[in-house]
């Protein structure tokens, strides 16, 4: 049994253009040839290590971008 059209979920509101930005924290990783090295060192740690940390900081700022620009896009 289907339910009428007029009992179905409205289109979804969540479709904004700043969650296309999300694609930036799982791609810049995937780029090997950033940090395929061992120098430059940051308090002794390779390159490697310290850039990690920094892929976690731009996932969470990321993040946060599209979440603030969202919830104001959507009026909440």
């Amino acid at each position: 049994m289907t339910t009428p059209p007029s009992e179905q979920d409205p289109a979804r509101r969540d479709r904004s253009p700043w969650n296309w930005l999300l694609l930036v924290p799982i791609v810049i990783p995937l780029i090997t040839p950033l940090y395929n090295a061992d120098e430059p060192r940051l308090f002794g740690f390779p390159l490697f290590y310290w850039l990690q940390l920094a892929f976690i900081i731009l996932g969470v700022a990321t993040t946060t971008i599209v979440y603030r620009m969202g919830r104001k896009r959507s009026g909440r």
